[in-house]
């Protein structure tokens, strides 16, 4: 038999799990979607499959070094339609639009927009995003992963 009690610990568990869930959407769940979907070029470069460029110098060789992995998502207008445009494009700016990315810099004109953003502080960046987009060619997408990125130095 069921008493009160345990209905009223039963119910708030449950609405403590639902509200402790993050259901914002992340860049990471919007790349890993489109791994599947053939309307995207896709890219995702391993750092290390480029090998140990000798001819950089040692400054490069150590940005090089902190980036992990390049992700490139890029949404070609001739491959969807306009509505397929706009909805990808509104959910990419309800994920940039959260807190946690740091705009560096930020190009618009009316037909074109262009963001270079962070994640992480302002001495250690942990993504470097890139997002571009244009109403006649489409979108794209670069993230650049890393561990202790020198803002410095990636703009170098």
């Amino acid at each position: 038999m069921i008493t009160i009690t345990n209905y009223i610990i039963g119910i708030s568990l449950a609405l403590l799990t639902l509200l402790s869930c993050d259901t914002s959407k992340s860049l990471q769940s919007y790349i890993v979607e489109k791994q599947e979907d053939n309307r995207f070029l896709k890219i995702d470069l391993a750092t290390s499959l480029l090998g140990k460029i000798d001819s950089l110098p040692q400054d490069q060789k150590q940005v090089l070094a902190s980036i992990k992995k390049i992700n490139v998502v890029a949404y070609p207008k001739k491959q969807g339609t306009q509505q397929d445009y706009d909805t990808q494009t509104a959910r990419l700016s309800l994920i940039f639009g959260q807190e946690k990315y740091q705009e560096l810099v930020n190009f618009k004109t009316k037909a074109q927009k262009i963001s270079l953003m962070y994640l992480g502080s302002e001495n250690t960046i942990d993504e470097v995003i890139v997002y571009a987009s244009d109403n006649q060619t489409g979108l794209a997408v670069f993230r650049l992963l890393g561990k202790d990125m020198k803002p410095s130095d990636v703009i170098k």
